[in-house]
């Protein structure tokens, strides 16, 4: 939670020549008593392209701060019309009204500003070189853009913003954990493939007993076959022998024996 809420800001003397100074009326809210002093800053975006042109107008220290709704009044100096390109001297732009403590920003608010000549005639017809003593500046005060930012006050909750050290971790180089995890990594995947590699030795021992047994079965019907066929044989032989040898047909055709 924010010790400090902005209640309001008031954009006085709006609109003004260029080279008039800024004056804010703010008014905010202190709900505890704060150790050091609120650092309030303005800053003049001279250009949208790069950040060499914005120009710190001012800033002030407020405090000690008393608890409860306080108000001051915020005067900056104008921009120098000299450190802004002359390309975007006479534009639209931005100014930024900030606040930190300790050193810490927690509220921004920014303000559109419309930079133009201040006749009719300068406007459709302008000079090649800017005159920026006809040149008016019209802050949007109505359409402020706030920015608030969490910051730790005054030390308190300090170990939830920054995590508590760890020496016996910061020992430890980080290339070396890392190259420690990786070691570990290669030594789990080699664990994994040596036991894969065991299953397929397993398996293919398995079906390599299979394949001899079914050969020995083969082997052993085969040779069964044989057995039977030489069985059969023999026995056609006995039959042959037993046959009479000097049978011859009778005139009727029938086999007679002759005594």
């Amino acid at each position: 939670m924010s010790i400090i809420s902005l209640l309001g800001i008031n954009v006085l003397s709006n609109p003004a020549r260029f080279t008039d100074p800024y004056e804010f009326e703010i008014t905010f809210e202190c709900l505890e008593p704060l150790k050091e002093d609120l650092e309030w800053k303005l800053t003049y975006v001279g250009s949208s392209r790069s950040l060499d042109h914005d120009q710190e107008l001012d800033s002030i220290l407020v405090g000690p701060v008393p608890v409860g709704v306080n108000k001051f009044l915020f005067t900056a100096e104008p921009p120098s019309p000299e450190l802004i390109p002359a390309s975007e001297l006479v534009s639209v732009t931005v100014i930024l009204l900030s606040c930190s403590y300790a050193g810490r920003e927690f509220v921004r608010v920014g303000y559109y500003v419309n930079n133009e000549y201040d006749s009719e005639e300068l406007r459709e017809n302008p000079p090649s070189k800017v005159q920026v003593e006809h040149v008016v500046r019209n802050i949007l005060a109505e359409k402020p853009r706030v920015t608030r930012f969490n910051i730790v006050w005054d030390n308190d909750g300090a170990e939830e913003e920054f995590p508590p050290e760890q020496p016996d971790i910061d020992l430890m180089d980080d290339e070396e954990q890392y190259g420690a995890e990786e070691e570990e990594e290669e030594e789990e995947e080699q664990e994994k493939q040596a036991v894969v590699d065991e299953d397929d030795e397993e398996d293919e021992g398995a079906a390599t007993e299979g394949e001899d047994e079914k050969i020995d079965e083969d082997e052993d019907l085969a040779e069964d076959i044989d057995d039977d066929e030489e069985d059969e044989e023999d026995e056609d032989e006995a039959e042959t022998v037993n046959t009479p040898r000097d049978a011859s047909p009778d005139a009727n055709g029938d086999a007679k024996a002759q005594v």
